[in-house]
């Protein structure tokens, strides 16, 4: 696996799992610091947090089981999310009038261009393409 490929993993990866724990353990914290709206229940946003975080685990397990034959969420379907989740924010944010607080807003935008900039990278560099199992139907498929 290529260095830009490890570290995109990680960098993805990191992200998710911090932003997933923080939206499980402290949803209604989450929800004053970021300035959002608050609800009578906090049901979606932590389950939210647990998909997002079975996101940074699912690109854990791609970058630290590959060698040995466990495939987790590799990084085209990182982009899928993470091209989806950011664009949805971004929208959010241009289209819908909010509640959010200034901070909220800021740190809203913040996430959006992180979430895409990931994304943006990932599909730059090519980190999708290979890894540790070719592709069906490439050269080095093909070679197998």
């Amino acid at each position: 696996m290529n260095s830009h490929r490890k570290t995109l993993l990680v960098v993805d990866g990191v992200v998710n799992l911090a932003l997933g724990v923080v939206l499980i353990l402290f949803p209604a914290g989450m929800m004053e610091w970021l300035g959002l709206p608050t609800t009578h229940s906090y049901f979606y946003t932590t389950i939210l947090g647990a998909v997002i975080f079975g996101i940074g685990v699912a690109l854990f397990v791609e970058l630290y089981g590959a060698g040995k034959g466990v495939r987790g969420l590799g990084l085209g379907g990182a982009i899928a999310i993470n091209l989806c989740g950011g664009g949805a924010l971004l929208v959010w944010l241009l289209a819908v009038p909010t509640e959010a607080t200034t901070r909220g807003q800021v740190i809203l935008w913040f996430v959006a261009i992180l979430v895409l900039g990931i994304g943006l990278a990932e599909i730059v560099t090519k980190s999708w393409r290979g890894g540790n199992h070719p592709i069906p139907g490439s050269k080095e498929h093909n070679a197998e």
